[in-house]
């Protein structure tokens, strides 16, 4: 499933903010990604109409399957990655942020083979 990284990242914080609040809405997406409300209903919008996420009448957000699907991928990917360049030494705090960037670009291939070779390390 190819989707651009900027639609990766809505989605990785939508997952996250779910977790961590119970419910979503798009101020607080607006709040967490450092973009105003407008920008954030606009890409809702797009998203909806994708079948990435709905939107009840009170305005909360809830991934769909397929939404979930990518928000959960990028999260593991965000993760796992963010562990293993700790684990070959980088600082902690350059870890997340090379994480952050890398987790959209890297192949599921080469993720996987990430995984199993620094799984035991």
């Amino acid at each position: 499933m190819v989707i651009q990284e900027a639609a990766e990242m809505y989605l990785e914080t939508i997952l996250r903010l779910k977790k961590k609040t119970g419910v979503v809405r798009a101020v607080d997406i607006a709040r967490e990604m450092g973009y105003s409300k407008p920008t954030i209903s606009e890409q809702m919008k797009k998203f909806r109409e994708n079948g990435y996420v709905e939107v009840d009448n009170e305005g909360h957000i809830t991934l769909t399957e397929k939404g979930l699907e990518i928000a959960e991928s990028t999260l593991e990917r965000h993760i796992a990655l963010g562990e293993i360049l700790q684990k070959m030494g980088v600082s902690k705090e350059t870890a997340i942020e090379d994480a952050c960037r890398i987790e959209h670009y890297i192949s599921e291939e080469t993720f996987e083979c990430f995984k199993e070779y620094f799984k035991n390390k």
